[in-house]
């Protein structure tokens, strides 16, 4: 029985299976095994599917049709019972994530040559904050899903003690580490004893001294740069001229969080807006917001500004060109406005990994290693507040985006 490690991200996704006792990730698109967790519903060709950065691609192209991201995020919310309208007919939100499931699923047995029967899956410690029955129900939707697309065995495993399996095979002795696994929609983490004594072995559950997870991730990042920075120039935090009174908000929010950015797209919506541009104090802004919406370039606003996040970790001050909703529109962003604009979320990292470190009973000196994965673990301040956990710690990192992956495809060789 062929058994793969899948890595089902919010931002990105990557699958594996063991060749020659090796843990090797599938190519999903040409000669890359990691593939944006994206899918997009071509309505020009009636039926078609696009998926990953030929998803994107025909988004920002401007093929009619819907682009859904961020699908992960929905498993432990309420939106993963709504329905979206795609080219007229309604489909379950699962029902996508299921169409982007098969299609990893396709490609890793176009890769194998063979059929994958088993599934090592991976899943955040936490999918809901404080929630234990909303996370056994986001695990149990996943498993269902995986089912339906034709593994018969699933196993969950989380995903920092994934990164753990990874990161152990690089290590020469014994260590005490923490793993962070910062991702795009949840952070996780671990206490794990590592070393070449412990490799090989099925069942790692007495090297696993501590986990803990905290709902916040990369996308939360995007929603709070992109509060900060862009909406104003479509109107947030202006007033409307009678009785001075703020801007409604609550369509800001929903435009600049990945999950809901569609259901911002209605008839009703560009009505009211249509209304308040003749309300609003700066009625210029407003009428932004309204092409925004008419248009539906919301997810064109969100990937502007995704790079703009990446580009803060290695840059001072970054430019997003906004052209697309009007002729030499920029919105800027400084390292020190995003890292404000940060600030509470990173505090939860913080929180969580020395919670972790606590519920191992141990003191933040025995810490010898901090491994850092993930795509968000590249922020600075993610990074510095993970380190503040620990802080006489090692910081190790490597295979940011695709640690998770190859450890998940090592422990899938066990159920071979």
């Amino acid at each position: 029985m062929l058994a793969c490690g899948l890595d089902f991200g919010t931002s990105n996704s990557a699958i594996g299976v063991m060749r020659d006792g090796t843990a090797t990730l599938a190519p999903l698109e040409a000669d890359s095994t990691l593939v944006p967790s994206a899918v997009f519903f071509d309505y020009e060709t009636k039926g078609r599917v696009q998926f990953g950065n030929e998803a994107i691609a025909a988004y920002v192209g401007q093929t009619e049709g819907r682009l859904m991201r961020a699908l992960k995020s929905i498993l432990g919310s309420p939106l993963i019972d709504e329905e979206t309208v795609l080219g007229g007919r309604k489909v379950p939100l699962r029902q996508v994530v299921e169409i982007f499931v098969q299609h990893l699923k396709d490609k890793a047995e176009a890769f194998a040559g063979r059929e994958i029967a088993a599934v090592v899956h991976g899943r955040p410690v936490r999918f809901v904050d404080d929630d234990d029955s909303a996370d056994a129900r986001a695990q149990a939707v996943l498993e269902g899903i995986a089912k339906r697309v034709g593994f018969r065995d699933v196993a969950f495993v989380y995903e920092p003690i994934a990164a753990a399996h990874h990161y152990e095979q690089t290590v020469q002795s014994e260590e005490l580490v923490l793993i962070a696994d910062i991702g795009g929609g949840t952070s996780d983490f671990s206490i794990v004893r590592v070393g070449p004594q412990h490799r090989g072995r099925a069942d790692r559950s007495q090297d696993v001294l501590a986990t803990s997870g905290v709902r916040v991730g990369g996308t939360d990042f995007d929603t709070a740069l992109d509060l900060a920075a862009v909406m104003p120039l479509l109107g947030l935090g202006t007033q409307l001229v009678e009785k001075d009174l703020p801007m409604p908000n609550a369509l800001y929010h929903e435009l600049a969080t990945w999950a809901t950015i569609n259901f911002a797209y209605t008839y009703r919506n560009e009505r009211e807006i249509a209304e308040l541009v003749a309300l609003a104090a700066e009625p210029a802004k407003v009428e932004r917001l309204l092409k925004v919406v008419q248009q539906r370039l919301g997810h064109r606003v969100a990937f502007a500004v995704e790079d703009a996040k990446i580009a803060l970790s290695a840059e001072d001050r970054v430019a997003m060109p906004l052209a697309f909703v009007e002729a030499g529109l920029v919105a800027t962003a400084t390292r020190p406005e995003f890292d404000h604009a940060i600030a509470a979320r990173v505090e939860r990292l913080y929180r969580s990994a020395s919670d972790c470190i606590a519920a191992a009973g141990l003191k933040p000196a025995a810490i010898e290693t901090i491994f850092l994965t993930g795509g968000s673990s590249r922020v600075p301040a993610v990074r510095a507040a993970v380190a503040r956990a620990a802080p006489s710690a090692r910081l190790s990192g490597g295979s940011d985006l695709l640690s998770v992956a190859l450890g998940l495809t090592q422990m899938a060789g066990f159920m071979a």
